[in-house]
């Protein structure tokens, strides 16, 4: 009698790690659009994702490169350049009716005060509804860069300079990123505030 194996293949984007199917399936129980946040070491990208079962709709997204267009010429992976490039992918998501949406970080680590977390900030201080614990959000403080500012006013001109090259070469003082921050928040607020008027 042949013995029937139990062995069960699993989908293949969850044999590479790609995709949780159990907490995708809670996220579209919901019936709202997913808040997709993923980054990377030199970018960062927000979508707000409609599931369809002919394949996903993207409703709006943005790309922390895109961030240049609002004068952000810092580094495009950071915790300010998560939030930033949220707030935008929210702003456009709000212009074409989406009221709100579920958090997906898809398999990246819930470590409190990370960069998805500064992502949600983000899409929630745009306007966009997120079920959301406050706690795990970083400080306003980290989320416009003050550490990164209060690092920098710590080391000597040339240790600086080699430190923060990037910064220097697109004229860019690290000391005074908080404030560059919140330029690029107040550029990308009045361009869609143009746009309702």
């Amino acid at each position: 009698m042949a013995h029937k194996s139990t062995f069960e293949t699993k989908f293949r984007r969850r044999r590479e790690g790609k995709t949780d199917f159990a907490k995708r399936l809670e996220m579209l129980k919901s019936k709202k659009p997913r808040l997709v946040v993923r980054g990377s070491n030199k970018n960062y990208t927000a979508q707000l994702v409609k599931f369809n079962p002919k394949g996903d709709e993207t409703l709006a997204s943005a790309v922390s490169k895109e961030l240049e267009n609002y004068g952000w010429k810092a580094a495009n992976s950071n915790l300010p350049a998560a939030y930033l490039t949220a707030f935008l992918c929210a702003k456009k998501g709000i212009q074409k009716g989406v009221k709100e949406a579920v958090l997906d970080v898809g398999l990246a680590s819930t470590v409190k005060a990370s960069r998805c977390f500064a992502a949600l900030k983000g899409a929630l201080d745009a306007g966009l509804q997120v079920k959301a614990g406050e706690k795990a959000f970083p400080s306003i403080e980290r989320i416009s860069g003050k550490h990164i500012a209060d690092f920098a006013s710590k080391l000597g001109e040339e240790e600086l300079r080699k430190k923060f090259a990037k910064y220097f070469k697109n004229n860019i003082d690290p000391k005074k990123l908080p404030e560059l921050f919140e330029n690029v928040r107040k550029a990308i607020e009045e361009k869609f505030k143009q746009k309702v008027n």
